[in-house]
């Protein structure tokens, strides 16, 4: 039998980090995932989907993730039941992450601590002048150095 589950999606709300009585950090946070069946009127359908992390990597999560970051989960599902304060049985079906892929910069979602230090130092375009000017008289290429 086989339990393994591969989720892309963007975060709905900034991580909830806390922890076990026996120290262990829990990340817990929902990713919002498109659904690749189309609704009645052809609209789109987003699922929802629970997520929790353990250990260091629930710490990484905590740290480099916020609202509306691109990721992949890759875990398990995990089904618990409790009662609520209504004394009402719910049933829960989460995902128990085995690992979380930032998918994109910290740039992009925001997660670096001080936005001046970007700004401080601008990534620079590098442009190979004999290349772009059509000109490579000034290149020496031996044919023993070539891979091919």
């Amino acid at each position: 039998m086989l339990n393994h589950v591969v989720l892309i999606g963007r975060l709905t709300r900034d991580p909830e980090s806390r922890k076990t009585n026996a120290g262990l950090t829990v990340v817990s946070f929902t990713v919002a995932v498109d659904d690749s069946f189309k609704g009645p009127n052809g609209e789109k359908n987003t699922l929802f989907m629970g997520c929790s992390i353990f250990g260091t990597k629930a710490e990484n999560v905590a740290r480099f993730v916020r609202k509306g970051s691109l990721v992949a989960v890759s875990g398990r599902l995990n089904q618990r039941k409790y009662t609520n304060r209504d004394n009402q049985q719910v049933t829960v079906i989460e995902t128990i992450a085995d690992s979380v892929e930032f998918l994109e910069p910290k740039s992009a979602n925001g997660a670096t601590p001080d936005a001046s230090i970007r700004q401080q130092a601008p990534q620079q375009d590098y442009v190979d002048d004999a290349a772009d000017s059509g000109n490579l008289d000034g290149i020496d290429v031996v044919s023993d150095d070539l891979p091919f």
